[in-house]
């Protein structure tokens, strides 16, 4: 069993930047993989990032690619995702999960076994 927490959204204007964390309970953090997804009012969950349980894998949707970074640090039992040149549309409540079957994580959320309550980020024009 794992819980996540989410943290660190808010209300930033377009072009800043945010970082949400996401911290794992459980001595097993690092045997999964980690991705982040996101749902804005109205819309499906959609994939954001993911990374596979080691940290050497990591992939990203086109619309953020270049923006966001996603890590993780097993030490601390947490993942990260640094988030860049925010725009309006990136505006969503954020959610982490934990993926114990796709060792580098996957795009679909119905891989993933645990999830976070999600963290509200907010992008003004």
């Amino acid at each position: 069993q794992v819980q996540l927490v989410e943290s660190g959204g808010g209300l930033v204007q377009a072009g800043g930047s945010l970082r949400l964390s996401c911290a794992a309970s459980g001595r097993t953090f690092s045997s999964y993989a980690m991705g982040w997804f996101r749902q804005a009012p109205g819309k499906e969950r959609e994939f954001v990032a993911a990374i596979s349980w080691s940290g050497g894998s990591t992939y990203y949707a086109d619309s953020v690619k270049g923006r966001f970074t996603i890590s993780r640090d097993n030490a601390k039992n947490t993942v990260y995702l640094q988030m860049n040149s925010l725009k309006p549309e990136d505006t969503a409540v954020y959610y982490c999960a934990a993926d114990s079957r796709v060792p580098s994580g996957s795009y679909y959320y119905y891989e993933y076994d645990y999830w976070g309550q999600g963290t509200q980020v907010t992008v003004s024009a």
